[in-house]
């Protein structure tokens, strides 16, 4: 039996609602496909920012440095400024672990309501590549003049080769495998020198894959596209912060925050690498028990698919389409009554009852 062993940050709000439907999910399909999970939780949460004013200890990246990967729920409180919580836990353990890759899968699936007219489920399939590391969320700059008529404030945009060269690589491999197909997020005709050059590196690093489609659009006409047409699209590539924006205005076309998960990769595997749902901590709806596992479930899919458990990974996407389709236990977000936990418990039991994959010997 293999075991892999897991650092688990439930976080703030609705993270400690989720996290637990997600853990009962990957020892289901544990069980299902011989694997076995060591778990380590942190308490690290802005809660812990306002007994301690740190989000986690000061050697907390040493702490998670061993682990195979980080099953994080989410962070963000209304009592912690939103910078403090994210500078303070979320972006240090992408930095330092150089999860540059920021990976956001968008599907239709079928029993869930879209707001998008005429398409069925299937039809909308996408993943966006976010650049994780760099582009508009740099810490280069500063206040000047603070209280005065004179304030100003300047943070500057870092785009380096190494950086655009490496996601645009990965996204070109990762559409290699679906429908061969990669369209870039871009501002060129208004971002004078950082949008230029990304588009200079993506045409650079397409010419490698001639086998591959491939055209950009400027950030404005393409968040109208991802409404009229979101079906056009396979994998598309973008900075910082238009990869933030397109993720979740994707994760609303196909009908859902709560069905929207993430992975913060480094693909090298010389670090190990994060997996948490798109939505945040939901302080609206904490406590109510009424929030969405899927997002998380759907991250611990794609964690067992980073950790090469391809089969297990794909056993917990079939079990969360079934769940879906059956229209039945729903949470509030999709128009239905269920709590967190009826829908943990039915993407468990679907797990369970389903018959693994046998692998054909290409010879017989």
């Amino acid at each position: 039996m293999k075991k892999y062993k897991i650092a688990v940050i439930e976080g703030d709000g609705i993270g400690r609602e989720v996290v637990p439907e997600g853990l009962r999910v990957l020892e289901a399909v544990g069980r299902k496909h011989g694997i076995s999970f060591s778990w380590k939780h942190f308490d690290w949460s802005c809660e812990t920012y306002l007994k301690t004013r740190r989000m986690m200890p000061e050697d907390g990246l040493e702490q998670l440095r061993g682990f195979d990967a980080i099953f994080l729920g989410a962070v963000g409180h209304p009592a912690v400024p939103d910078h403090i919580s994210l500078w303070g836990l979320l972006i240090p353990i992408r930095r330092a672990f150089q999860q540059y890759v920021n990976l956001r899968p968008a599907r239709l699936f079928e029993g869930v309501y879209t707001p998008i007219k005429n398409f069925e489920a299937g039809q909308i399939d996408l993943f966006i590549v976010r650049e994780n590391n760099e582009g508009e969320y740099s810490q280069i700059g500063g206040r000047l003049y603070a209280g005065s008529d004179a304030e100003m404030a300047v943070q500057e945009t870092v785009f380096t080769r190494r950086g655009c060269d490496r996601v645009m690589r990965y996204a070109f491999e990762l559409a290699r495998k679906r429908k061969k197909h990669v369209t870039s997020a871009t501002k060129s005709n208004g971002i004078v020198y950082t949008m230029p050059f990304w588009d200079e590196r993506f045409a650079a690093i397409g010419d490698e894959f001639p086998d591959v489609q491939r055209d950009q659009y400027l950030i404005d006409i393409l968040t109208a596209h991802f409404v009229r047409h979101p079906d056009w699209f396979d994998v598309v590539v973008g900075s910082n912060l238009f990869g933030d924006i397109l993720s979740d205005l994707s994760a609303a076309v196909v009908g859902s925050m709560g069905l929207a998960p993430s992975a913060n990769l480094n693909p090298e595997r010389e670090y190990p690498s994060m997996f948490e749902p798109v939505h945040g901590s939901a302080p609206d709806i904490a406590g109510k028990k009424i929030a969405n596992p899927i997002a998380q479930i759907w991250s611990g899919a794609m964690m067992l698919q980073h950790l090469g458990e391809a089969e297990a990974g794909l056993a917990v996407e079939r079990a969360i389409a079934t769940v879906l389709a059956s229209r039945q236990p729903k949470t509030p977000d999709l128009g239905g009554k269920a709590s967190t936990s009826d829908v943990g418990e039915a993407i468990a039991a679907e797990v369970q009852a389903s018959v693994p994959l046998v692998r054909v010997p290409e010879n017989a």
